[in-house]
């Protein structure tokens, strides 16, 4: 009997499986909603004029006509996929973030893959494509989820120097993928892969601290190489000017917006995870606080070092993302690669030991999903009776798009509902994942209209 084909890529070729379905829920979606109003973003009017004016290092800002001071990856590789054309499009602006997307779950998984069970890093990394802050950040203009990449595969870089190398010879790659950090985000993202660095070596214990100061004032002068090149050449176009501008974006004041971001753009799972906290006895420690914190300080520090890295990287992200905030939500996202660890593990225990918070979110969730189906099947009858309309909804390829979307949806709902019916709970969360990715597809269309 042949292996279905699903089931043949997860058991064979889980990598290739997680990059087919990153693939698929942001590359199509990505050159259809419209970049300009007018006039395009600030980044993508930034990577046009480096297109029209031919300076790459400070070209003049598309909207304000004064030089565009910020860091410059993420113009770069606009411009780089642009060139063939000889303009910068709606889909040659945001695929950067895309790639960035498939990047960062496709190495996230081998990484975590071959430390830990490969059924959590699988969910984990299922957990990260689903999650809505990343879906919206992969599929813009902006640069959060291209610095995101770079910092989390240069912190897994990090930890395999340690893990296999005892901080013997820097890996060339860490430098180099740090570098494109701080050119997309600026020079405060140097202190955020050292701060996570430092802080797990010195928990590790395993380290004299001069050995762990040499190692982390290598990786730093090193991943400065880079960088300086293009800060020396806009120095000297800017001047005084220039300067001013990298002390103001390098300088914010702390803010808890991250924190908010970082639990609201996890959703759907957000609910999930909050719901599964009702009905949990009450937990009183039996020991005086003191010996309580030593206790828990001791079980930290003798946890699985991928796991003890993972959730040293998740507190200094949060801590670092309070202190350093510029409005935005780059900054925790970063966290979210190592949250996701956290989260599978704890949906595997769901699975096994409190089912009915699987099954309940998943009923909860085909009620909401068919509500939205509803919805905007009610919307489009009533769109389809403008004439005016009515020709962008009867179009050969919106017809076409739609009929696969909610063949896709309709098809992920019945394998939910088929999975309540056989009650076996790994199954079942595995479908919900599948109806969460389908629901995403379809709200992508929707969006798109």
């Amino acid at each position: 009997m042949r292996t279905p084909f699903l089931q043949y890529l997860y058991l064979q070729k889980p990598i290739t499986l997680v990059i087919i379905i990153c693939a698929v829920s942001v590359l199509p979606w990505s050159g259809i909603e419209q970049v300009a109003t007018g006039g395009k973003p600030c980044n993508a009017a930034v990577a046009a004029s480096m297109l029209e004016s031919g300076n790459w290092v400070l070209p003049p800002d598309g909207g304000s006509g004064a030089p565009a001071y910020h860091p410059p990856m993420a113009h770069w590789l606009m411009a780089a996929f642009s060139f063939h054309q000889g303009y910068v499009s709606d889909l040659t602006s945001r695929l950067p973030s895309a790639f960035a997307f498939i990047l960062l779950i496709g190495c996230s998984l081998m990484f975590f893959g071959e430390r830990i069970r490969f059924q959590e890093a699988f969910i984990s990394a299922l957990l990260l494509l689903t999650c809505m802050e990343t879906h919206r950040a992969a599929m813009t203009t902006e640069a959060d989820m291209l610095f995101t990449a770079f910092m989390a595969l240069a912190l897994y870089k990090m930890y395999r120097w340690e893990n296999k190398l005892e901080l013997k010879g820097l890996p060339v790659s860490i430098p180099f993928l740090a570098g494109c950090a701080i050119l997309t985000k600026g020079l405060t993202s140097l202190l955020l892969p050292l701060f996570i660095f430092g802080a797990y070596l010195l928990i590790l214990n395993k380290h004299r601290l001069p050995t762990i100061l040499k190692a982390l004032l290598y990786a730093g002068v090193s991943s400065l190489f880079l960088p300086l090149i293009w800060y020396v050449a806009a120095w000297k176009q800017g001047g005084d000017a220039f300067l001013q501008a990298v002390f103001a974006e390098n300088v914010h004041p702390a803010s808890p917006a991250d924190m908010l971001s970082l639990i609201t753009g996890f959703m759907p799972w957000t609910l999930f995870f909050f719901f599964s906290l009702f009905g949990l006895k009450s937990f009183k420690p039996a020991l005086p606080a003191g010996r309580f914190l030593k206790e828990l300080w001791r079980r930290i520090r003798s946890m699985e070092k991928i796991k003890l890295f993972s959730l040293t990287a998740l507190a200094c992200i949060i801590l670092f993302s309070s202190l350093f905030s510029d409005g935005q939500s780059v900054y925790a996202l970063t966290a979210y690669p190592f949250i996701t660890l956290f989260l599978a593990q704890y949906a595997l225990y769901l699975t096994e030991y409190r089912t009915t918070v699987v099954r309940a979110f998943a009923v909860a969730l085909l009620l909401g999903i068919a509500a939205l189906l509803i919805a905007s099947g009610l919307a489009a009858t009533r769109m389809i009776s403008f004439p005016e309309v009515a020709p962008v909804l009867t179009g050969i390829g919106s017809i076409f798009c739609l009929t696969g979307v909610s063949f896709v949806i309709l098809f992920a709902m019945g394998t939910v509902i088929y999975q309540l019916f056989k009650r076996i709970n790994i199954k079942i969360l595995y479908a919900t994942i599948a109806l969460v990715f389908a629901s995403s597809l379809f709200i992508d269309w929707l969006m798109s209209k």
